[in-house]
């Protein structure tokens, strides 16, 4: 019996994976930890992180792959228990508006600001010159 399990584990290389993943749910599983954040690490999805949380929401989503649900459904369950910081690329939605925009937000004050300095520069006029101070320098330098 005994030789029977090991000879299918070897016929069967997927079988053997600790996850009892196929490779098709293998990768399935990849993708979607790469798409979630690790709560307590800082930019690093739950695939990169060693933190125990982030073994914890690994558990999570192949326990959840092994109860037959989506990829949405999955991503919808974590975000319900953990909001939308869970998610590595955070929906467009009222609460997220500012910061998928504010970078661009930025990007247009900057420009503004740039604007603004440059055509103050040009219409300034050029500094007033005292004619007579002008005159007494230029004496003082052939004297």
């Amino acid at each position: 019996m005994r030789a029977f399990l090991i000879g299918l584990l070897l016929a069967f290389p997927a079988w053997a994976d600790m996850s009892g993943f196929t490779p098709h749910e293998e990768a399935r599983y990849q993708r979607l930890i790469g798409q979630l954040r690790c709560l307590v690490c800082q930019n690093q999805t739950i695939a990169e992180s060693n933190a125990p949380l982030a073994q914890d929401l690994r558990n999570q989503v192949q326990t959840l792959m092994r109860q037959g649900r989506s990829d949405a459904e999955i991503l919808q369950y974590l975000t319900e228990r953990y909001g939308d910081f869970v998610l590595y690329r955070p929906p467009l939605k009222r609460s997220t508006w500012l910061l998928w925009g504010g970078p661009f937000l930025l990007l247009a004050l900057a420009l503004l600001i740039a604007a603004l300095v440059l055509r103050h520069r040009r219409v300034a006029p050029p500094p007033a010159v005292d004619d007579e101070a002008l005159r007494r320098i230029l004496e003082d330098r052939e004297s």
